[in-house]
């Protein structure tokens, strides 16, 4: 049995499954929360309250009155703006690091949705497998912080989604896999949204291209055009960055760019 004090890899575990994990569901009967209880020796009571310990630190939770159990330890500090100063190397190691505890450990989600080109010829499986846990990472990541619906049309089936990057991942290495880098989105505004056909205001709000609204196609004029001025549903958890929010409007924003 694991003894009172928490470790820092514990810690990590623990985060990476918070970041995974709906908010609603932070709880000792959720069997994610069981399943790591159990690896890491500790009761499901125990990592239900460090997730909850978590979401104190949260500012899209706090911001909005809810509250986490307080009582954070500066080691839980530590974890949370390790994680914030480095997602893709704690992403990847909070994964192995759980891989090593369960031998039948997969990815928690295989979609085939890519965050980079699928061309590995010559890599290898190394770079293919953390390349994977990226990926899988970061969509659990944003579709859970949205409830698994579209933040602008509220489509929920999963297969129709994608955990859309605000600001494109290979303009920011940093923050790619930075779940407040992200959208949840269907499959066709993530393409409006990637091509800069609709973008979103400061208070949250989408904006459609003047390009757009000069399309006539009756599925633009029924699906995409009623967006305008249109508040997308804002995420339980890890708020989209007004900064990311900004750099979409003035880069890649059809209307920004002449």
């Amino acid at each position: 049995m694991a003894t009172n004090r928490w470790t820092k890899e514990q810690l990590k575990l623990a985060f990476h499954l918070y970041c995974q994990l709906p908010f609603g569901k932070l709880d000792m009967r959720t069997p994610e929360v069981i399943k790591l209880a159990g690896l890491i020796g500790r009761t499901p009571g125990a990592v239900a309250m460090k997730l909850s310990n978590f979401a104190s630190l949260d500012p899209a939770i706090t911001s909005t009155g809810r509250k986490g159990l307080e009582g954070a330890s500066n080691l839980d500090r530590e974890i949370w703006d390790e994680f914030h100063a480095d997602w893709e190397a704690l992403a990847v190691e909070s994964e192995m690091l759980r891989r090593k505890l369960d031998a039948d450990a997969q990815p928690m989600d295989d979609s085939d949705e890519q965050l980079i080109p699928e061309d590995f010829t010559g890599e290898t499986r190394k770079v293919v497998t953390e390349q994977r846990i990226k990926q899988s990472f970061f969509r659990r990541a944003v579709l859970s912080s949205y409830r698994g619906r579209c933040c602008m049309s509220g489509l929920s089936e999963p297969r129709l989604l994608v955990a859309s990057h605000i600001v494109p991942w290979s303009k920011d290495k940093a923050n790619r896999l930075n779940p407040s880098n992200g959208l949840c989105l269907s499959a066709i505004h993530d393409r409006a949204f990637d091509k800069g056909l609709i973008t979103i205001s400061d208070d949250m709000r989408v904006v459609v291209s003047e390009e757009l609204k000069r399309n006539k196609e009756a599925f633009v004029v029924e699906v995409l055009l009623p967006l305008e001025g249109r508040v997308i549903e804002l995420p339980e958890r890890f708020a989209p960055q007004p900064e990311f929010i900004a750099w979409h409007r003035n880069e890649l924003f059809l209307d920004s760019r002449g």
